[in-house]
């Protein structure tokens, strides 16, 4: 069966129609209709998360964490534009770590939109640096140098569905575990590191493509020069995602990491389960005592300089850059959907294109930001505001 839907494309902000077929874009036409441009809503590619930890008050770290939860996570990832996302597991025992891909993996295998939308996995941890600073909020006492066996272990839960996982090259035997990886066709991140100008190198020459949050977990101070920011900077062959949320990074930081790295430069939320809740006070298992500001900033409850966590979904982090200027909207959206989808070699997010997949988002941008009007996964409309652009849709 085919659907049209009608909007205004991203780049040009011209009004086109989309027809879709068995899930993949079959043609894209220009309206001749001006009437009706300024009332059409903007349609732009689905969005592609590489790093969320949890959100509307769950979280993927936590032994709650459920199947239904899984479930209910990525429902409400569709209503925020997402259309695909890796779950981040972060720094603990050998078993939990276990425990929870084991949970991911019987999401995905009991809903297949969960399993359409979950394209991969990503382990941030517990492979990082011990040190006070570049560890940030993982706790200290599963921090470990890199260990093969653990990783074939948990690709065998996972059945092959971890795709990227973060490390700190500073451990010895780090060069062998990287080429092991790359081996594997996993993505190799550097992050939560205290490396050497030398480290990062050799990491790099080994096969390391990314930068983790670039820019955080990191020490409070550091040498002007040489230190682990500027090496990552300087590595052409090294793609860095950052966090765009207002309070991880200045405007200036993320102006000269997408200047340096262009199409290598990609947006997450590193968001956390608090993402999506009402501003408050809350409890976590890992920071303890949070407040949630009306802002969007989260912070220790007793401390508000220290970060407690992102508790912004992407779309945020993609409104904030545009609103400041930072970037365009098509660079923006773009840093936040085609270039990770790119990073990571996957097929679901080429953008609006002929014989692309058809996963996409229609959005208004007004004073209050962006607001999302519906997604489309696999061209299955997943999510619905209740605005009519479209004819012919099968849910």
């Amino acid at each position: 069966m085919e659907s049209v839907i009608y909007g205004r494309h991203y780049q040009t902000l011209l009004p086109i129609s989309i027809s879709i077929r068995n899930g993949f874009i079959k043609e894209i036409q220009r309206l001749q209709e001006p009437n009706k441009e300024k009332s059409l809503p903007i349609i732009a590619p689905g969005l592609v998360d590489l790093q969320i930890n949890g959100s509307f008050g769950i979280d993927f770290n936590s032994d709650d964490v459920t199947v239904e939860k899984v479930i209910t996570i990525t429902q409400k990832l569709w209503e925020t534009g997402v259309t695909t996302f890796f779950p981040t597991i972060i720094t603990n025992s050998k078993e939990k770590i276990s425990e929870y891909l084991h949970i991911i993996l019987e999401a995905c295998d009991r809903n297949l939109r969960v399993n359409s939308t979950i394209k991969g996995i990503h382990i941030e941890g517990p492979f990082i640096s011990p040190l006070d600073g570049p560890r940030g909020a993982h706790a200290s006492h599963y921090v470990r140098k890199p260990e093969w066996a653990f990783v074939e272990e948990w690709q065998e839960i996972a059945q092959g569905r971890i795709k990227l996982i973060t490390i700190s090259p500073e451990w010895g035997g780090s060069v062998e575990f990287i080429k092991k990886c790359v081996e594997q066709q996993l993505v190799v991140a550097i992050g939560h590191t205290a490396a050497t100008t030398k480290q990062i190198d050799e990491a790099v020459k080994a096969g390391a493509r990314l930068s983790t949050h670039l820019g955080n977990g990191s020490h409070t101070t550091l040498p002007r020069h040489p230190n682990y920011l500027w090496d990552q900077l300087a590595q052409e062959d090294l793609w860095a995602s950052y966090i765009a949320d207002g309070f991880h990074l200045p405007d200036s930081v993320i102006k000269v990491i997408t200047k340096v790295k262009e199409k290598k430069a990609i947006l997450v939320s590193d968001a956390v389960s608090l993402s999506g809740l009402e501003p408050g006070q809350y409890e976590t298992h890992i920071g303890g005592k949070v407040h949630l500001t009306e802002e969007g900033k989260l912070h220790l409850a007793d401390n508000p300089k220290i970060l407690a966590g992102s508790a912004q979904m992407l779309i945020k982090g993609v409104q904030n850059l545009v609103s400041k200027g930072v970037l365009s909207l098509e660079e923006a959206w773009e840093a936040a959907s085609i270039y990770p989808s790119n990073l990571v070699n996957l097929d679901v997010q080429k953008g609006i294109k002929e014989e692309a997949v058809a996963d996409l988002v229609l959005f208004e941008s007004n004073e209050n930001g962006f607001i999302i009007r519906q997604t489309i996964k696999d061209g299955k409309l997943v999510f619905n505001s209740g605005i009519e652009v479209h004819e012919g849709w099968s849910q």
